[in-house]
């Protein structure tokens, strides 16, 4: 590259002409880890890392481990905690757990329904002559053989459940073949024990549990 100046001497206008080399115009910058072919200088990171011996990398293995099981102890106490506390009962439920009635209010050769836990159940004072009527069944004829005396406490107090052990209907009260109770669903009969006489229904009508004390029914 040539360079130009001018100059005037004595009147004189000189021009003159200063060469350049390239060396001398451009300075190169140059990395100490510049790629390239032949380069082999690999940038070090050991400032930016951290020495740790492998006695404390296990050790903060077992570290996390033991964290991490913690963690999962006391999720599943509370999984558990939480199932339990929602399959307890509350305390509506308790309160009909049982059933209180006073059977003083109930007259000879009739029968009321008692609402416990969700079902019905039939409590009959039954005269004496149905009394005897149930106790002289013959038991083989009956499709789920069961006495008389086996399905009550005392014997003027009949307690049933009052569903039909057919398809779940409720029966009626003092009606039917037996003079017990009628399912009109499908056509069921039931004498004054609750036990199945006539009719599609497979078994006897259930007895819940229950306690006579003086004149107090408990039912459950």
């Amino acid at each position: 590259y040539r360079g130009k100046s001018a100059a005037i001497t004595g009147g004189r206008s000189t021009t003159s002409f200063t060469t350049m080399t390239a060396q001398s115009m451009q300075q190169r910058f140059m990395s100490g880890f510049a790629a390239g072919p032949g380069t082999e200088r690999v940038p070090s990171f050991a400032d930016y890392s951290k020495e740790r011996s492998q006695d404390s990398s296990r050790a903060f293995t077992y570290f996390m481990l033991g964290a991490s099981g913690a963690v999962l102890t006391s999720a599943a106490q509370s999984s558990v905690h939480g199932f339990l506390t929602n399959m307890a009962a509350s305390a509506d439920v308790l309160a009909m757990a049982t059933t209180e009635v006073d059977l003083s209010t109930i007259p000879l050769g009739k029968t009321v329904t008692i609402k416990w836990r969700g079902k019905p159940v039939f409590v009959k004072h039954r005269t004496q002559e149905e009394i005897d009527d149930a106790n002289a069944v013959n038991l083989k004829a009956l499709p789920d053989p069961q006495d008389d005396a086996s399905r009550v406490q005392m014997p003027e107090w009949m307690v049933v459940v009052g569903i039909c052990t057919h398809l779940g209907c409720v029966p009626t009260t003092d009606s039917g073949d037996y003079g017990g109770w009628y399912c009109p669903c499908h056509g069921s009969h039931y004498d004054v024990s609750g036990r199945i006489r006539k009719g599609p229904a497979p078994l006897n009508m259930e007895i819940p549990e229950y306690v006579i004390e003086g004149e107090k029914l408990t039912i459950g």
